[in-house]
């Protein structure tokens, strides 16, 4: 029986066990001990063994210990950072659709470090649709570029479209996107869209209030950037921007038809709280969601709402506030089912966790948030809209990165990248890795979508090329969530040869 404890106990050595294996583990040697020797050593020796077990755990998990244990005391799904016998495996296969102005550009990069750690392929936009998939037509799978098939993971930009998306990925695909209070989304899109949507560039003075006062006035839905100014979460995800207000089964319909395709709808507000949700859904680790925020404004560049205006805009885009109280009421429901205090707790060990991160990367202090010109770095410089937005972004401080090892440092690189240059970076390293994986197999092989294209990645992957170009013609309203077709074709393009879709911003 002894040697039975013993064995189990290197057993669960070997993987790292969820903390009731701990239990176990105590339980086991309480029994051996109990038949093996006489009554005055077994208080003796159990304790010895039980603080040698106890301390060899610790090593052999560090601090991600402390996750389980923290968890399994509040009743709650284990936090891992290393995958062990019967785990469930991490969903790899996710279309996560980048809504505008919701956070989306901290989330895409979240999901592109996860596909570099993974060795997974992210499908990426043609080069005559720069960073994005021929936004704001509606996607289709000529607009993915054939280097980047069959793809495990969809994040850049697009006018969502199930039915070709469905052709483009595998069965077990998980949809997820997010949403972002009306008000503080629709101050956002105009601030940052000022100089690119006709709406908005007519108004005198740029003024949000004017706008609102007499909308239709300076609206019109067939122009370029239309649906900067109305409803925009509602034509992302493929509906009728200009659907009348008055039409509630239209509204009832198209949210139903979300909430059956995506299955889960993340809150920009509650975004830790998603993240906990997300990692739920996919089966993923805590060190999986770490982010940095990213496209963020300045003070400077925003606008405060008073209730006044905050109602205009609800009403100004009716369908999207249906849209987000909807989804909001959802992601509450969802948390109470996994367990409020439990949700809590994860964020509490997610925010600890980033913590430890920033000092990684950023030594003692928490980055500094730096305007464009202030970075030194131009691959870390966040793309500015026009002369009236100034988005900051992050620098290394050099005094650290010296000290670094170059995995140390292609990490912190990657958690502050803007969205435009991650782009690129990732093309060139999955182009590279298709020209060494068409060198080894036979010539008349198909290149279609449906062929495996994949290899192992480098440790350190040299990455990608890629400028953004003008974006595609503008489309009339949309046809659907699930529309088959490219629609707006009756759309003019852009002139000012300049994407203003660039990147998201608060």
């Amino acid at each position: 029986m002894l040697i039975f404890a013993f064995s189990l106990h290197l057993h669960l050595l070997s993987f790292p066990p969820p903390s009731c294996s701990l239990f176990l583990l105590k339980f086991s040697l309480a029994v051996s001990f109990s038949l093996c020797f006489p009554q005055m050593w077994k208080k003796k020796i159990f304790l010895v063994i039980i603080a040698i077990s106890t301390i060899s755990l610790l090593l052999h998990h560090g601090g991600h210990l402390t996750w389980t244990m923290d968890a399994f005391h509040l009743g709650c799904p284990a936090l891992h950072s290393h995958p062990y016998s019967g785990l469930k495996p991490k969903h790899s296969n996710v279309v996560f659709l980048k809504t505008h102005k919701t956070a989306s550009s901290t989330m895409q990069n979240l999901l592109f470090r996860f596909a570099e750690r993974n060795n997974l392929t992210v499908a990426l936009p043609i080069q005559a649709c720069g960073h994005q998939f021929c936004y704001p037509r509606s996607f289709t799978t000529h607009s993915v570029h054939q280097h980047t098939l069959p793809p495990n993971i969809v994040t850049n930009h697009m006018r969502f479209n199930k039915a070709e998306l469905k052709r483009l990925m595998p069965n077990d695909t998980i949809y997820v996107t997010i949403l972002r209070e009306p008000g503080s989304m629709f101050e956002s899109l105009f601030s940052y869209y000022n100089q690119y949507c006709q709406s908005f560039k007519r108004v005198p003075n740029g003024s949000l209030e004017a706008f609102l006062d007499e909308p239709w006035r300076y609206y019109k839905p067939e122009e370029n950037y239309s649906m900067y100014a109305r409803n925009t979460l509602t034509y992302d995800l493929g509906g009728d921007k200009d659907r009348p207000a008055k039409d509630v089964s239209y509204a009832k319909a198209f949210v139903a038809q979300v909430e059956r395709v995506f299955s889960l709808v993340m809150i920009s507000e509650y975004f830790d709280e998603s993240l906990v949700l997300l990692r739920h859904l996919l089966s993923w680790d805590l060190d999986d969601i770490l982010y940095v925020k990213l496209n963020m404004r300045t003070p400077s560049s925003k606008q405060g709402l008073t209730d006044d205006l905050r109602k205009k805009i609800r009403a100004w885009n009716s369908l999207d506030a249906q849209l987000y109280d909807h989804f909001n009421a959802s992601l509450w429901r969802q948390i109470s089912a996994v367990g409020p205090a439990c949700v809590a707790r994860e964020v509490r060990l997610l925010r600890e966790a980033q913590e430890k991160l920033m000092k990684r990367c950023f030594g003692e202090g928490m980055p500094l948030v730096r305007s464009a010109a202030e970075i030194k770095n131009k691959e870390l410089r966040p793309w500015q809209p026009s002369g009236k937005v100034d988005i900051v972004g992050y620098d290394l401080p050099v005094n650290i990165t010296q000290s670094f090892s170059s995995q140390d440092q292609e990490l912190c690189l990657r958690l502050i990248m803007p969205e435009v240059q991650y782009t690129k970076m990732l093309l060139r390293s999955q182009l590279l890795r298709y020209r060494l994986t068409s060198q080894a197999r036979p010539q008349q092989q198909s290149h279609s979508f449906q062929q495996p294209v994949r290899t192992t990645l480098l440790r350190h992957p040299a990455h990608r090329s890629q400028p953004p170009v003008p974006a595609a013609a503008t489309p009339a309203s949309g046809t659907g969530i699930n529309s088959k077709t490219a629609v707006g074709t009756r759309g003019r393009t852009n002139k000012q040869g300049t994407k203003p879709s660039q990147t998201q911003s608060s």
